[in-house]
């Protein structure tokens, strides 16, 4: 071999030697970091204390929460996510109904009133003083639903303006034996309350009362009384004119014994609602009642913060998580104040130990990833909203949303509960990082709840962008299934938007949070110094826009 060759040869090797082993400490640094309870639980006992009076958007936690989240994210040296600001201003409205007197609901067997919070809870979405219904008809309309497309309409023949409409919580399909009848027990967004208000308020319905029921809408009574009175909240557009005067909730109790005053089999009348053709039922009761609305127009904030990406800038991975909850309210063995430790706190401070991370990680990502923290969740998604309908980022640079809503405290766990499963590519990339934990994924175990429509990254999804939404909770590492199920029934019943939501160094086991927090930052990693761009799967009704285009 000439002498020129040889070199040529071993000069290539070297190369080569180099170029290898560069790559291989690339990836050694490229791996993630390790998350720690350090990283999250003095964020989590911070945000769940007293002093933040249950963080509810305009309350007296709303700015601390705010500035507390700013701070950090100074600290921290991210940049601001909104043209040099890190906060989004949501202007909403605040209305706080109260009932002047009980409801009368006047029926061929006489008058009868029901007690507030008891039997029912209404409120109004209109910025007006006082809101009078006086002798309303009502009429039973099936589960208040209306699609075209599957020539469904629980209003046919029923002409319902100025009047109160009567609507079953959940779809059609929850109970039954047809899976792929409005998805069988999986909750459509037609099972939501959200839908059934606007239902009504298309429909020019006076009012609209859900018939609650605590395993079809997913949680006990006292849910609906913790939620629903009090000041409520909506975004500015929301309090429109034409809209439906009261909206609400009855205890399956009243409405049993108002459709019986009305003569009216209830269990029949449900049964008939749920099979097609279902026309609407006059239910020869009339309604009076009053409201007093106290309102003012405010603004809340979403905190946005950013580390610019490397090589792509202009794409992003988007995690976020909701900072609010529901303040002060009903007390329960005295204490009013609704921390929301778990509800979400402790997705709050998670969020914050992943942005930590990042910055610890000492790499620059490919692509720019945001942190987001949005308002009002508990008022029905709509800091989410608003940031999707006004994005800082354009969507379609967005390559995909994580959503940390609730951490599991209750250890470790063999599984991972992907909510909304089969909607997006998102689902392999997150059964591979699970693979690295020596965990697997669990479909939605109470896909009859609707849990896919009640965090904020529903409305991401809305507008095309693919979401990751889950936690770990059923099968524990050491005590198995029944015992994580038997958890998650017990936070459910007692802890779901009650005081009792509060951080318990004696009953949480932060393993668990951290778990979770794991992997949540192992996809965000992965994604952010990636080309994958997660797609929507042929089957989901969700579409990035540009994927309309033909």
């Amino acid at each position: 071999m000439p002498v020129r060759a040889w070199y040529a040869l071993v000069a290539s090797v070297i190369i080569s030697v180099i170029s290898i082993h560069s790559c291989s400490s690339d990836r050694e640094l490229a791996k993630p970091t390790s998350l720690s309870e350090l990283d999250i639980l003095p964020h989590l006992k911070e945000l769940s204390s007293d002093e933040y009076f249950g963080r509810m958007p305009f309350g007296p936690g709303d700015q601390k929460t705010v500035d507390y989240l700013i701070n950090q994210c100074k600290e921290l040296q991210l940049q601001p996510g909104n043209n040099g600001s890190y906060v989004q201003s949501v202007p909403m409205i605040e209305i706080t109904s109260t009932s002047e007197d009980d409801i009368v609901i006047n029926t061929a067997k006489g008058k009868k009133a029901y007690s507030f919070g008891k039997d029912y809870v209404i409120h109004s979405q209109k910025a007006v003083d006082n809101i009078v219904v006086d002798n309303a008809e009502m009429v039973f309309c099936g589960y208040g639903i209306v699609d075209e497309k599957l020539g469904w309409n629980d209003f046919a023949k029923a002409d319902i303006k100025d009047k109160i409409a009567v609507v079953l919580v959940n779809d059609p399909g929850y109970g039954g034996e047809d899976s792929t009848f409005f998805k069988g027990d999986i909750m459509t967004y037609y099972g939501r309350w959200t839908y059934k208000y606007e239902e009504a308020d298309r429909q020019g319905a006076k009012g609209l009362i859900i018939i609650h029921e605590t395993s079809s809408a997913g949680y006990p009574w006292f849910v609906v009384e913790s939620s629903w009175t009090g000041p409520q909240l909506g975004l500015e557009k929301e309090s429109i004119a034409n809209g439906a005067d009261i909206k609400g909730w009855m205890h399956l109790d009243m409405a049993k014994d108002l459709f019986a005053n009305c003569d009216l089999d209830l269990s029949q009348l449900i049964k008939s609602a749920r099979k097609p053709g279902f026309e609407a039922v006059q239910m020869n009761a009339s309604m009076s009642t009053t409201l007093s609305n106290q309102y003012k127009r405010d603004q809340s904030d979403n905190v946005i913060a950013t580390i610019r990406g490397k090589n792509n800038p202009e794409e992003y991975i988007l995690f976020s998580a909701h900072w609010d909850h529901i303040g002060i309210g009903k007390p329960v063995n005295g204490d009013s104040i609704y921390n929301g430790a778990l509800d979400n706190a402790s997705g709050t401070a998670t969020l914050l130990a992943i942005a930590q991370n990042y910055v610890r990680q000492g790499i620059q990502p490919d692509r720019s990833v945001a942190f987001l923290w949005v308002t009002a969740e508990e008022q029905g998604l709509l800091g989410s909203e608003y940031y999707a309908l006004n994005p800082t980022i354009p969507i379609n640079d967005i390559v995909a949303n994580i959503n940390i809503d609730g951490c599991n405290p209750n250890g470790e766990m063999k599984d991972f509960q992907i909510i909304g499963i089969g909607h997006s590519e998102m689902d392999n990339i997150v059964a591979e990082e699970l693979e690295t934990q020596g965990r697997y994924v669990l479909p939605d175990q109470e896909p009859e709840k609707g849990y896919f429509f009640r965090s904020d990254h529903f409305n991401f999804a809305k507008v095309g962008i693919p979401a990751l939404f889950g936690e770990g909770g059923y099968d524990h590492v050491d005590h198995g299934i029944e015992y994580g199920k038997k958890k998650k029934s017990e936070y459910t019943a007692n802890n779901y938007h009650a005081p009792s939501d509060e951080y318990d160094p004696e009953s949480w086991d932060m393993s668990g949070v951290v778990q979770d927090a794991q992997l949540f930052y192992n996809v965000g990693w992965r994604l952010s110094n990636s080309q994958e761009w997660p797609q929507w799967l042929p089957t989901s009704e969700f579409k990035r826009q540009d994927q309309l285009i033909d």
